[in-house]
């Protein structure tokens, strides 16, 4: 029997005309709409055309990001009838999964996503936070040579998302981040990468950016899911409104514990993972973490056609 879950990926997989092959797609052209008329700009005209430097500013792209993700997740909801046993989604992932749970309505998630990406960009002036992606060393390494750093320099240096058992990526102060990427080698990295990322997220540089955050949250209207929602912080599935507004609270600061997620999808008798967005970052994710289990996305007509062929 297929039992599903359905993710959504996080900031860094957008890129210009990303929806374009969904030509008319009503669902597709109803999200566009929703997002248009809750932010008060074209949102449909930004993802067509860009430009990409515009896109791929932070307030930018994490609207966006969520509207492509519920866009993509509608098309699929749409077209198959099949709902999901759980859904969960990377970092800014998350709050398109709590549309396609309904916790929060997409014209209400939308400002609430902007707010954030404002927030986090402002907690940490340009040019002095990083991060990097820590390629070939296990997470306790990563953790440990992050400390090292941090005691060496006296600055912020963390985990901040546990993407796959040998994939790890850190994020502090640009001082901190360097010192770790040159510990981490000697330990045996096979890469360290700097990120093209606008600020250090989720890590503790970004507390201030989520303290403004759990402010707007309590202005929100949260429901209780319908759909479990594992959530990145404590991997757990409150159902709680004010259990889910603190999950994204902490979630802004701490790590992105994916690898564990993937493993409580797993745990939940699920059999397929599709990721809903542009792109196929998670579905690559989920077979290093788990290679037993079934990952495919939805990102255009024909991933949409082989996915609804795979589940039903």
């Amino acid at each position: 029997m297929t039992t599903f879950a359905v993710v959504f990926p996080g900031q860094g997989s957008q890129s210009v005309g990303m929806l374009d092959a969904f030509g008319d797609h009503p669902e597709v052209r109803r999200t566009l709409a929703e997002a248009s008329d809750a932010l008060g700009e074209d949102i449909a005209a930004l993802i067509h055309a860009g430009p990409k430097e515009r896109l791929d500013l932070t307030t930018n792209t994490q609207p966006v990001m969520l509207t492509a993700g519920v866009a993509c997740w509608r098309a699929l909801h749409a077209e198959t009838g099949l709902e999901p046993v759980a859904v969960a989604g990377h970092s800014l992932g998350e709050y398109a999964a709590l549309v396609a749970a309904g916790v929060l309505s997409l014209a209400d998630a939308l400002p609430l996503v902007r707010f954030r990406a404002q927030a986090m960009q402002e907690a940490v002036p340009p040019g002095e936070g990083a991060m990097a992606a820590i390629l070939g060393l296990d997470a306790d390494a990563v953790v440990d040579g992050c400390a090292q750093a941090a005691a060496a320099t006296g600055q912020v240096v963390t985990a901040a998302n546990f993407n796959d058992p040998k994939q790890t990526v850190i994020a502090g102060t640009k001082a901190a981040v360097d010192k770790a990427c040159d510990i981490l080698k000697a330990a045996g990295a096979k890469r360290a990468l700097p990120l093209a990322v606008s600020a250090p997220f989720h890590c503790p540089l970004m507390k201030p950016a989520a303290d403004r955050l759990k402010e707007r949250l309590a202005t929100v209207a949260l429901a209780a899911p319908r759909i479990a929602v594992v959530n990145n912080v404590d991997v757990a599935s409150p159902t709680d409104p004010a259990a889910i507004a603190d999950a994204l609270y902490r979630q802004a600061y701490q790590p992105v514990r994916w690898v564990e997620v993937v493993r409580a999808l797993r745990a939940r008798g699920v059999t397929h993972v599709v990721e809903c967005g542009p792109g196929k970052v998670l579905a690559g994710l989920t077979k290093r973490i788990d290679a037993e289990l079934v990952s495919a996305a939805v990102y255009d007509p024909a991933t949409l056609t082989e996915v609804k062929g795979l589940l039903q």
